[in-house]
C-alpha cells in the first residue's frame, strides 16, 4: 500500500487522456449528456495532475499554508490524501457516470456540482495564499465544464430543478465532509 500512497496520482494524466479518447470515440455522438457527465472525471484527473504532479505540492501547500503546520507532510499525509481522492474521484465519479448511463442521467449530476464547488475553494484560497496547486485547472476546466454541463442538462430539460437541488446538496455534502476532515480533524493536530 505504501507504493500506492506515494504514486497513485502518477496515473492521472494517462487516465485523463485515455478516458477522453474513449469518450470521444464511443460516447460523444451517441449521448452528449452522458459524455458531459463522464467529462467530470476527465477534468478531475487533470485537476489532480496539477495538484500532485505539475507543479504538484498540494499536500505541502495544505499542511504549511492552510493548516499552519511547520511540517510539509503533517498532518495531511500521502496516505490521507490517497483515502480522500481514491474513493471520490477514482470510484464515486466513474460509478456515478456508469449508473447515469444505465439508469438515469441524474445519478451523475452531483459530480458537476462537486467539481465546481471544490474548484471554488481553490479560487477562495487564491485570495488568501495566491497560487495553490489545482487553481489553474479549477479556473480553466472544473468551473467552466461543470457550469456548461449543468446548463446543457437544464436547458435541454434533461434534468429537473429537483435533480439540480439534489445534485447540489450531494456536491456540497461531499465538499463539507472533506473540509470538516481538514479543518476539524487535521488542523487541531497542528496545535
Amino acid at each position: 500500500m505504501k507504493w500506492l500512497y506515494n504514486n497513485w496520482y502518477a496515473s492521472t494524466p494517462f487516465l485523463a487522456i485515455y478516458l477522453l479518447i474513449f469518450l470521444v470515440i464511443f460516447v460523444l455522438e451517441e449521448n452528449f449528456a452522458l459524455f458531459l457527465i463522464w467529462l467530470q472525471t476527465v477534468v478531475y484527473f487533470f485537476h489532480q495532475f496539477e495538484e500532485y504532479i505539475l507543479p504538484g505540492g498540494f499536500v505541502t501547500f495544505f499542511n504549511t499554508k492552510a493548516l499552519g503546520s511547520k511540517k510539509a507532510d503533517f498532518p495531511l499525509s500521502k496516505k490521507s490524501s490517497f483515502w480522500i481522492n481514491i474513493p471520490i474521484i477514482f470510484i464515486a465519479f466513474p460509478l456515478s457516470a456508469i449508473l447515469a448511463g444505465y439508469f438515469d442521467i441524474s445519478l451523475g449530476v452531483w459530480t458537476a456540482y462537486f467539481s465546481i464547488i471544490n474548484a471554488l475553494s481553490h479560487v477562495g484560497m487564491f485570495f488568501k495564499y495566491r497560487y495553490n496547486p489545482g487553481l489553474v485547472v479549477s479556473v480553466l476546466l472544473n468551473i467552466p465544464v461543470g457550469i456548461y454541463t449543468l446548463y446543457f442538462l437544464s436547458t435541454n430539460n434533461i434534468i429537473s430543478l429537483q435533480t439540480n437541488l439534489i445534485g447540489l446538496a450531494i456536491g456540497v455534502l461531499v465538499q463539507i465532509t472533506i473540509m470538516t476532515y481538514g479543518f476539524f480533524v487535521l488542523k487541531p493536530k497542528v496545535q
